[in-house]
């Protein structure tokens, strides 16, 4: 259990300082690296709580706690990757009406251009 939960400790750790490191360049936005280090935070003190552990274990019906906190990792970050999904098809949603929109714009333009001409 001891290397397990160190291990975790340090991918936690490390996805802190990856994430405040990006924040402070301006690589991420901060409304999107509030989930991440969410569940970086959930991450680090799940593995370093052996009551957690043990606790998750049981009412996950694991026999290694570890392993419930792998299992609970997982799933934390599986909703963290289905939130940016959404948030990535939101913005090519909005991205294809944008270009739909300039488009027209410059139809309009270009028309009202010509009959000048004209």
């Amino acid at each position: 259990m001891g290397r397990l939960s160190n291990a975790l400790t340090l991918c936690s750790a490390g996805l802190i300082v990856v994430v405040l490191a990006s924040l402070k360049r301006a690589h991420i936005r901060v409304e999107y690296s509030v989930s991440w280090l969410a569940a970086a935070v959930v991450l680090l003190v799940l593995s370093r709580s052996s009551a957690l552990m043990r606790w998750l274990g049981w009412t996950l019906g694991v026999e290694d706690p570890p392993l419930a906190l792998l299992i609970t990792v997982l799933v934390v970050f599986l909703f963290v990757f289905y939130h940016f999904s959404v948030i990535v098809s939101n913005l090519k949603d909005a991205n294809i009406a944008l270009t739909q929109r300039i488009a027209i714009l410059e139809y309009y333009l270009q028309a009202r251009h010509e009959d000048r001409q004209a």
